[in-house]
This record gives C-alpha cells, sequence and structure tokens, in this order.
C-alpha cells in the first residue's frame, strides 16, 4: 500500500474549487490526510494493513489531536460499481475491520456508542471514534463521486471539539451551502452531529429510514 499517482489525483480532488467539504481542503493544506493504497474494495486481501495503519494513525491522533486529520483508504477497483454494492462493500470492509479490532483487544472508545442506531455511533479502531466517508465512481453526489473507491476515516473526537469551540454550525452551513452551489440540492442524508446515527451517511447512498447497515456491532462487554 504505497502512494502513486491515484492518491495524488484523490489530493487534486479534493483541491478542485468546487469541492464542498473545507474541512478536507484544511487538512490538506496542512498535509495532515494520510493515503493508503489497497487492492479491490470487494476483497479482503488487505484489512490486516488498513486495520495497522488505523491503528496508527489513532495512536498519532491522539498525541496531537489537531483539527482535521484523515486517514484515506484508496482501492484500485472495481473501476465500475453502483450505489448498493459500494454500500455492501463498505460494511463489508468495516465489520472486518472491526472484527479485526476486537480480535486484537483493542476497547471500544468510550465516548461514542458501538450501536449503529445510537445518534453517538461511531466506528471505533484502536481506541479511537472514526465517522467514515465513503467515495465511488458511481455515486449520485458529486462531492462523493471520486475515479476509485475510497474510504476516508475521521476521528469522531474532531467533531466534539468543533462543537466544543462553537465552530461545527458555521463549518457545517459552510459545507452544506458549498455542496448545494456544486449539486443543486441539499444531500438530504446529512444530519447535525448527534441528531442521528452517521452511520446512514457513510456510504453517500440515499436509504430510506427503515435502512439498517448489514453490519453487527461489536460485542456489549466489549463497548
Amino acid at each position: 500500500m504505497t502512494d502513486s499517482a491515484l492518491a495524488e489525483r484523490f489530493r487534486a480532488f479534493i483541491r478542485e474549487r468546487n469541492f464542498p467539504c473545507v474541512g478536507a481542503k484544511s487538512a490538506l493544506a496542512h498535509d495532515r490526510i494520510e493515503v493508503v493504497q489497497a487492492r479491490d474494495i470487494r476483497s479482503a486481501w488487505d484489512d490486516l494493513d488498513i486495520h495497522a495503519a488505523l491503528s496508527r494513525f489513532a495512536a498519532r491522533y491522539r498525541r496531537d489531536p489537531q483539527p482535521f486529520q484523515s486517514l484515506a483508504v484508496i482501492f484500485a477497483g472495481p473501476e465500475e460499481i453502483d450505489e448498493v454494492a459500494f454500500e455492501q462493500a463498505l460494511w463489508a470492509r468495516l465489520q472486518s475491520l472491526t472484527d479485526k479490532d476486537v480480535f486484537n483487544g483493542y476497547p471500544a472508545d468510550a465516548r461514542i456508542s458501538p450501536d449503529v442506531a445510537n445518534p453517538h455511533f461511531a466506528m471505533s479502531f484502536a481506541g479511537e471514534g472514526f465517522f467514515v466517508v465513503g467515495l465511488h465512481p458511481g455515486a449520485s453526489r458529486p462531492a462523493r463521486r471520486f475515479e476509485a473507491p475510497a474510504l476516508v476515516f475521521n476521528p469522531h473526537d474532531q467533531f466534539e471539539s468543533l462543537r466544543a469551540d462553537g465552530r461545527y454550525e458555521t463549518l457545517r452551513d459552510k459545507i452544506l451551502a458549498r455542496d448545494k452551489a456544486l449539486a443543486g440540492s441539499i444531500n438530504p442524508m446529512l444530519a447535525r452531529h448527534g441528531d442521528a446515527s452517521a452511520a446512514r451517511q457513510y456510504s453517500g447512498r440515499q436509504v430510506p429510514p427503515t435502512w439498517r447497515p448489514p453490519f453487527t456491532s461489536r460485542p456489549a462487554n466489549d463497548a
């Protein structure tokens, strides 16, 4: 999993003038986006390496919890994938990574909920909570439409810090306005941090109120 032209194109994608996420732009400008690469997102081939990268990233973040920081995993394929298939692959990878986290004895981040229906749900790797953003070529929202499948892991703690500092609403409003300018409408899946389970936002697909991800939460005694 080494850097390459694909990783640079991912950075260029974020640098594009119309890209709406100003947090990602800030992270890139301060060289706080780590990019790793993997094979097909439908394959578990690189999951051990991805989990190891997440563990190292979590440790670095705890040593220096500067906003904004992200770990982006870019997959070589498939080159064509629809929203349903991407959603299935995303949750398969997150399930595999969670299973490895539990196997390695990492406790869940006590600041988040492992229950996918809980408004305070987040993924947890190496004891650090994460909000995950999926991108892929078949995304209906332009902001999620990158040439290759990708999972971007963002420390959950960043959003809590922004809220505590009074910056969250301003940042959210700016992103929503930019996303509307790019797509012609506001993403209906976006919710305020802590108002609804963020799991509904991970893949970028518009899902009904009754939707639940194909994901088995961590064991209760591990939460």
